[in-house]
């Protein structure tokens, strides 16, 4: 596998958005990281054979801070609304950081790449484990704090993790499975408690030595495997390295982010998901921002708002649920301390959620699409103009392309597959491979290409639109239907809260559009017949006719992953009677 080469495409440096300037040396970059940086840019060197994200920026930041040349923002700053509070500078987090990485290589037995399963909630710890595991260069997989003990097993068994890092209140559940995993022979516990069989992780850090040498890892070395939260099939091990996540917003992190070390951002993404590790820890600290976090044991709009208003936030990143949820509150009742721009990414955002935003906050949302597998491809970038429904163009780094079945480039206009460029050049970015399985890794190629599997199309200007997963669209009386058209539209409607669309068998046409639909709880309809047909009517008005939902149920919630993202193929197969 060859890798990224700066000089292939230098062309990329020229992709400035409108308007934007890059900050540069000092005020963005540690003196050490900047020179790399730009040897790398200029093509003066290629990209590093050796790469540690916790020595060549986290500790290059800590010497800035020593020497008073960093703003006096926190590292991280997090928060639980019950008046807790934890604040780290760099020099903090890598005091704290060593202390863990001789944990779990002294007192663990973890050896340069092991494997060690990360089950947290968004508290401090999680982020100590993260970069500890950089510094000892063990392999880190991260999971949703809603895994049961069954996902747990297979995750367990599937990547031979010989450590599992999780709380008290899930250490019953990995203890139902533990015998039958074989590889594992450690279990370290986020407790003030204790429990048989288990390590106290705080216990273990209080008493540690803060000195440890960093591991000399390799560029391509495996740095955090995802477990992907596919709507079909058991979840794939998707493997990053040291580059593709480390290494990569050196070179494109500006596109998306653009912070500084002056800046804040709060994600509130699940510590599962790989955007809380783009966008919670590699991406903001690369430029050595602060990073926020609000320990949420619910999603609730008035905290959330209020956090916003009480803290100097200046970067919001959140799934389309979260906008979708407080442009349902009257926002002229809220002043922001410092927010200044908003990004929305997992799934496409609602036009019509965007417009509402704007027009109470003043703030555009910037919507970036990627995948577990790619990291951010596709961004609105901010000074880009925002076309509604777009998640703007391609990231540099990538050569994103609309592709047919035979991986020939569609022309502007045309519906076709979302894929990026990987051949005869790797992107840096791009996974390294679904881990044990040769054949899913081989079947994501096609081509020249990498397949996303989401049906999009691109416009004149190079503007993505997101269609739908491949095995989403609706093929009705010969015309194909995208999902997120018609669920959006029918959004839009003020009895609507959330909606799913799939396809749903017919005698006349094939198959036909059915809609499942979660009403907002202040609607209380008297006649659901009635409400079905103003959904209907209200659908034709708003996009093409041929696309209304002929068939329409209402319900109390619909199926979703670990991730929060709609399982289109549980309602489907209940549909076609495969269920």
């Amino acid at each position: 596998m060859k890798l990224f080469k700066l000089q292939s495409l230098k062309f990329l440096w020229t992709l400035k958005p409108p308007n934007r300037t890059f900050h540069g040396h000092p005020r963005l970059l540690s003196s050490d990281v900047y020179s790399l940086y730009e040897s790398v840019r200029q093509g003066k060197q290629e990209i590093p054979k050796y790469f540690n994200f916790a020595s060549d920026v986290l500790d290059k930041w800590s010497e800035i801070e020593k020497a008073g040349k960093r703003p006096s923002n926190p590292a991280f700053w997090w928060i639980n609304g019950k008046g807790e509070e934890v604040k780290w500078s760099f020099e903090e987090l890598g005091f704290l950081s060593r202390k863990v990485a001789n944990v779990l290589t002294k007192e663990c037995g973890l050896q340069k790449g092991d494997r060690l399963i990360l089950i947290l909630p968004r508290i401090p710890e999680w982020w100590l484990v993260n970069v500890a595991c950089m510094r000892a260069g063990i392999v880190l997989i991260p999971g949703v704090s809603q895994l049961s003990a069954k996902d747990i097993l297979y995750r367990l068994q599937a990547s031979k993790a010989t450590c599992i890092v999780t709380t008290d209140k899930l250490a019953p559940a990995v203890d139902s499975v533990a015998s039958q995993c074989q590889f594992l022979k450690t279990k370290l516990m986020v407790s003030t408690g204790s429990r048989e069989g288990w390590l106290n992780f705080t216990e273990l850090c209080r008493n540690q030595s803060a000195d440890h040498s960093c591991s000399k890892t390799r560029i391509q070395d495996p740095m955090v495997i995802f477990f992907t939260s596919g709507t079909t099939g058991s979840p794939k091990m998707t493997q990053h390295s040291q580059g593709s996540l480390g290494f990569r917003p050196l070179l494109s992190e500006r596109y998306w982010l653009d912070l500084t070390p002056s800046g804040m951002i709060w994600n509130t993404a699940d510590t599962g998901w790989i955007l809380t590790s783009i966008a919670s820890l590699y991406d903001p600290w690369i430029f050595g921002s602060c990073i926020f976090i609000h320990n949420l044991p619910q999603t609730e709009s008035a905290v959330i708002l209020n956090t916003l208003c009480r803290f100097p936030i200046d970067t919001l990143v959140g799934a389309p649920t979260l906008f979708r949820m407080l442009v349902q509150n009257d926002l002229s009742k809220y002043k922001f301390m410092n927010l200044k721009y908003c990004m929305s990414g997992g799934e496409p955002l609602n036009p019509e959620v965007i417009e509402q935003w704007k027009s109470q906050t003043g703030l555009d949302i910037h919507e970036v699409y990627g995948q577990t597998e790619t990291g951010i491809i596709c961004s609105v970038f901010k000074g880009m103009k925002i076309k509604p429904g777009s998640m703007g163009k391609a990231a540099p780094l990538y050569d994103v392309q609309i592709v047919d079945k035979n991986a020939n480039i569609l022309p502007p206009g045309q519906q076709g597959e979302i894929a990026v460029r990987s051949k005869p050049i790797r992107p840096l970015g791009l996974f390294s491979e679904y881990l044990d399985n040769p054949k899913k890794t081989a079947e994501s190629e096609r081509g020249d290409f990498y397949v996303t599997g989401d049906r999009g199309t691109m416009d004149e200007d190079g503007y993505f639109q997101f269609i739908g997963r491949d095995d989403d669209i609706i093929i009705s009386s010969g015309y194909r239907i995208g999902p997120f058209e018609v669920e959006s539209a029918l959004i839009e409607h003020p009895a609507v809260v959330e909606a799913a669309v799939v396809s749903s068998p017919d005698p006349l046409r094939g198959e036909v559009v059915k809609a499942f639909v979660v009403l907002s709880p202040t609607f209380s309809p008297s006649d659901l017949k009635s409400l079905t047909r103003d959904l209907q009517d209200h659908v034709k008005k708003t996009t093409a006719p041929y696309k209304y939902p002929r068939k329409v149920e209402f319900v109390q919630e619909l199926p979703k992953t670990v991730t929060g993202k709609i399982k289109r193929n549980e309602l489907r197969d209940k549909e076609w009677g495969r269920i």
